[in-house]
């Protein structure tokens, strides 16, 4: 057991080593290498997509094989299409005004943390991106999951190498386990974490010493305010819970509707095959669904019709949401907390306040800096919604699901939404290759800057601030008491010279700075 654990551990050692050695080599590589690389990764994605996801759903046991294949291509193809052109080497920019040149460096080399329930995309995305960045990267897949994500990594690898990424850039634990994740996390040689996971994982992230981008816990309200298009709001909801079983954190988790369209909105879901559990109906599925405040890993992805089959509850086998009333949140409420599946909790309210406050209480609960979804026509209601709400994505008139990593909107395509300080996240964009680089800036001193010159006196005694002596500064008596400690201390009269202390005017332009020297 112990020679077992310590191959384990060994496994890591030795792709950490590789991906250093390979770092050397893919730092000094030209942005034309670089694109003609991440061009070949990216057509090699498109093509196994389908295969890709197949493996995951039949390894994971969650969500849809449809589903995944298109999130696949949406790793493949949209995240592709938002860095193709992005500039990653060299010099990215000179302000003229301020003479300033932003330079790309890589990081390094990143630990990537992978989830059971995106596994193939989130694969597929955090190579893309770190190599575009020229960072080498090493996977860590939830156990879950490990052979759909050693595969996608494997595909990406070749088709990498075949182009000229240094061997050992891109690799994936072979056998990954709490330990080897760890031990990866805190490993001297790893310069970032890329955590995407469970609040636990990402808080070891966090906690190993290292700069990491880790994401928050969703939990997103959807409100829908009398002014909206209900058909089109719930088509969106539903439509959102059904792709890949709400397995994406962006997920809707909650339906929030004002009373005077509520039985509008009722009948709308069951057009669309929703079913409404009764109250001890709900009670059963909230057993099953949340523990402890945490979603219950075995209903994650899975089809309503599976679900209530394990609480033992008959319902159609196609139906396509299960929408639980509520009429509170909490602990005495579990399914007022995060599931990632086609459940929803449904609160009826009496305005457009009460539901805006509401939905920031339910995003206390778990999700807070993450997506709210707002479903209105009136424009101050959604502006109010936005100022409001602890979030850092708002999606108007749209599916969250989609919405939030825009596949469905123009947010900045990624797998990985950051929840800023309201989630405890460094950083609330979605995070792509840009955030892979260091900037180095180079720049000069301002014009007519002033220097001091050797009359400067530099006596720590004129650091501070005697606080026994009893005076009184303010902007009319500033410069005589200044003057006076002046005298004091070197001897000088307590006269105002009749001219200031000289100072030398340093340009830069005189210096002759090598503009083209870079």
């Amino acid at each position: 057991m112990l020679s077992e654990k310590l191959t384990k551990l060994q496994e890591v050692e030795t792709l950490v080593a590789s991906a250093t050695r390979a770092q050397q080599k893919l730092a000094e590589y030209s942005q034309s290498q670089i694109d003609t690389i991440v061009g070949k990764m990216a057509q090699a994605s498109v093509q196994s997509s389908e295969m890709l996801a197949r493996l995951a759903a039949g390894e994971t046991k969650m969500g849809r094989v449809e589903s995944k294949t298109a999130k696949n291509l949406f790793a493949s193809r949209d995240i592709y299409n938002s860095i193709r052109n992005e500039k990653t080497t060299g010099i990215l920019n000179y302000d003229k005004n301020t003479n300033c040149y932003e330079i790309a460096d890589p990081v390094g080399t990143i630990a990537a943390i992978i989830p059971t329930t995106n596994p193939t995309s989130t694969a597929i995305y955090k190579i893309m991106i770190a190599i575009k960045a020229r960072n080498t990267i090493v996977l860590a897949p939830h156990p879950r999951s490990a052979n759909c994500v050693y595969k996608t990594t494997q595909i990406l690898k070749e088709v990498g190498e075949q182009v000229g990424l240094p061997p050992g850039a891109v690799s994936c634990l072979n056998q990954p386990t709490l330990e080897a994740t760890q031990r990866l996390m805190k490993h001297p040689a790893v310069s970032l974490i890329l955590a995407t996971g469970g609040p636990g994982l990402v808080k070891a992230a966090y906690s190993s010493g290292k700069p990491a981008y880790g994401v928050g816990a969703g939990n997103p309200p959807a409100f829908i305010e009398k002014s909206a298009d209900i058909t089109h709001a719930v088509h969106c909801i539903v439509t959102s819970q059904l792709f890949d079983y709400g397995t994406i954190c962006s997920s809707e988790q909650s339906v929030i509707v004002e009373s005077s369209i509520k039985n509008k909105v009722i009948a709308e879901f069951k057009k669309h095959k929703a079913y409404f559990l009764n109250k001890e109906e709900t009670q059963k599925i909230s057993n099953i669904a949340v523990r402890n405040k945490v979603m219950n890993p075995e209903i994650v992805g899975q089809p309503a019709y599976v679900i209530a089959q394990k609480a033992q509850i008959n319902i159609p086998i196609d139906t396509s949401v299960l929408l639980a009333p509520l009429n509170g949140l909490g602990e005495k409420f579990p399914l007022s907390f995060e599931t990632l599946a086609p459940i929803l909790a449904f609160y009826e309210v009496k305005s457009w306040q009460e539901a805006l406050d509401l939905g920031e209480g339910l995003l206390n609960l778990g999700g807070r800096g993450h997506t709210f979804g707002i479903h209105s026509t009136n424009t101050d209601i959604i502006m109010q919604c936005a100022l409001q709400q602890p979030v850092s994505r708002i999606i108007v008139n749209g599916p969250t699901s989609q919405g939030g990593v825009g596949f469905a909107t123009n947010l900045l395509p990624s797998m990985t939404l950051g929840c800023g300080s309201f989630g405890n996240n460094i950083i609330s964009d979605n995070i792509s290759a840009k955030h892979l680089l260091n900037i180095k800036r180079v720049t000069t001193l301002k014009e007519n800057f002033s220097l001091w010159d050797n009359g400067t006196s530099v006596d720590p005694a004129n650091c501070y601030l005697n606080l026994e002596e009893e005076v009184q500064l303010s902007p009319q008596n500033m410069f005589s008491y200044e003057q006076k400690i002046l005298a004091e201390k070197l001897a000088l009269d307590l006269v105002p010279p009749k001219k200031s202390i000289t100072s030398h005017s340093f340009s830069s332009k005189k210096r002759g700075w090598p503009y083209d020297a870079i």
